[in-house]
C-alpha cells in the first residue's frame, strides 16, 4: 500500500470540489495540501462549504497561479471543461498523477471536442494515456495509471444500466440504445441559471439537449468497446425536481432467443465482482423494490436493474446513482486509490443516507 499522500484540488469551491473535500476529509491515506478558487481566495474551506467547518483547520483557498504543484503527489482537476486542460498536461509531465473530473480527457477522439465542448483539444496526444475511471469496467487499467478521466454523471448511469447488454451482445443489431435520464439540479453546478433557480426547478420536469447530449459520446465509446462493434446511443436527459441523483433507463430490443433468464445471467455475471452495485431484477411476482436514487444518496452505491417486455422483445436497463459521488467525486477518489496502490474502495464505504 502506498504511504500517506498529499493532494491538491483545482476548483475546490464548486459542488464537485466540495464533495471531493467531503470524502477526502476522512480518507486515512490523504492530506489535502491546497485547493483553488477564484471567488474564495484567502478564505477558509468552510466559507464555500459550511458543512465542512472544522475539518480543514488552517486550509484556505488559493489562487490558481499561486499553488505549488511540487508539494503534491496527486492533482484533482475540478475546473470547468477546457479551463484546466493545459494545467493537467503540465502536471502530468512533471510526474504528478492527475485525476481529471472535467470532460477534457474522457473522449479518445479529439475531433469530438469542438462540436461537443467548444474547443480544439490542445493535447490530443494524452487522450489515449487517460484511463476512463469507471470501476466496474476499467478498474484493472487504473492500477498504476498516471492520468485518469472521471466519467460524466449521466454517462456513468447510462453505462451501468446498459453495459451487461452490450458485453453479452444481447442488443438487436441495427437498433442501438435509447437512454432516458432523470437528472437532479446539482448537475447544473453552484451558479444559478435561467431554469435552475429553485422556483423554476421545483415541481418541474423538462427535457434538455434532446438533439444529442454530449455524455452520449462517452456512453457510446464504452459500450462499443464492450460489444466489440458499433452501437448507436441516443441519450436524452430530463431536469427533475430533486437535488441529488440520476436515474437512467436504457431501452433496447433483444436479439432473437434472448429474454429475462438470459438478461438475469448477464447482469449477475457482469457485476459479480463489484461490491458497490446492487442488482435489482424486475418482473411480475419478484420481491423487492426497483432501483431508486433515494437508496444511494451520498454514496458510491449504484442500484442497477432490468425489466423485459416479453411480447415486444423490449428490455430496459436501469441505474440509480448519486451524481456527485458515484457520478463525480467518488469515482475520482476510487481512481486515485487505484493509481496509488491503495485499496480501491478506501474512504468510499460510507452507507447511503435515507430519506
Amino acid at each position: 500500500m502506498a504511504s500517506r499522500v498529499r493532494v491538491g484540488i483545482l476548483g475546490g469551491s464548486g459542488m464537485t470540489g466540495g464533495e471531493l473535500l467531503r470524502i477526502l476529509a476522512t480518507h486515512p491515506g490523504v492530506e489535502v495540501a491546497w485547493a483553488t478558487s477564484r471567488e474564495y481566495i484567502g478564505k477558509p474551506i468552510h466559507a464555500a462549504h459550511p458543512h465542512l467547518r472544522g475539518f480543514y483547520q488552517g486550509l484556505r483557498f488559493e489562487a490558481l497561479e499561486d499553488v505549488d504543484m511540487g508539494v503534491v503527489n496527486v492533482v484533482f482537476n475540478a475546473l470547468p471543461h477546457s479551463v484546466g486542460t493545459v494545467i493537467v498536461a503540465e502536471a502530468f509531465e512533471t510526474g504528478i498523477r492527475v485525476v481529471d473530473l472535467s470532460a477534457d480527457y474522457r473522449l479518445k477522439d479529439p475531433d469530438l471536442y469542438p462540436a461537443l465542448y467548444g474547443f480544439k483539444h490542445p493535447r490530443p496526444d494524452l487522450l489515449e494515456e487517460a484511463v476512463y475511471a469507471l470501476p466496474e469496467i476499467y478498474g484493472e487499467k487504473l492500477r498504476g495509471a498516471r492520468l485518469s478521466a472521471v466519467p460524466g454523471c449521466n454517462a456513468t448511469a447510462a453505462i451501468l444500466a446498459a453495459a451487461p447488454l452490450a458485453a453479452s451482445n444481447m442488443i438487436e443489431k441495427g437498433y442501438g440504445l435509447i437512454v432516458d435520464v432523470k437528472a437532479a439540479s446539482s448537475e447544473a453546478g453552484s451558479r444559478p441559471g435561467r431554469h435552475n433557480i429553485h422556483p423554476l426547478r421545483e415541481g418541474s420536469a423538462r427535457p434538455y439537449s434532446p438533439w444529442g447530449h454530449r455524455h452520449a459520446a462517452e456512453a457510446a465509446q464504452v459500450l462499443r468497446e464492450l460489444a466489440g462493434e458499433g452501437i448507436r446511443v441516443s441519450l436524452v436527459p430530463h431536469a427533475v425536481s430533486m437535488t441529488r441523483g440520476v436515474l437512467a433507463s436504457a431501452h433496447a430490443w433483444l436479439r432473437e432467443g434472448y429474454g429475462f433468464r438470459e438478461a438475469a445471467t448477464a447482469y449477475a455475471s457482469f457485476y459479480s465482482g463489484s461490491p458497490m452495485v446492487r442488482i435489482k431484477p424486475m418482473a411480475p411476482g419478484l420481491p423487492g423494490d426497483p432501483p431508486d436514487v433515494k437508496n444511494v444518496l451520498g454514496s458510491m452505491y449504484a442500484e442497477v436493474g432490468f425489466a423485459v417486455e416479453e411480447d415486444s422483445g423490449r428490455i430496459t436497463g436501469f441505474a440509480a446513482i448519486d451524481n456527485l459521488v458515484r457520478g463525480a467525486a467518488g469515482q475520482a477518489v476510487y481512481a486515485m486509490n487505484a493509481m496509488l496502490g491503495f485499496d480501491e474502495w478506501m474512504g468510499l464505504h460510507t452507507p447511503p443516507i435515507r430519506p
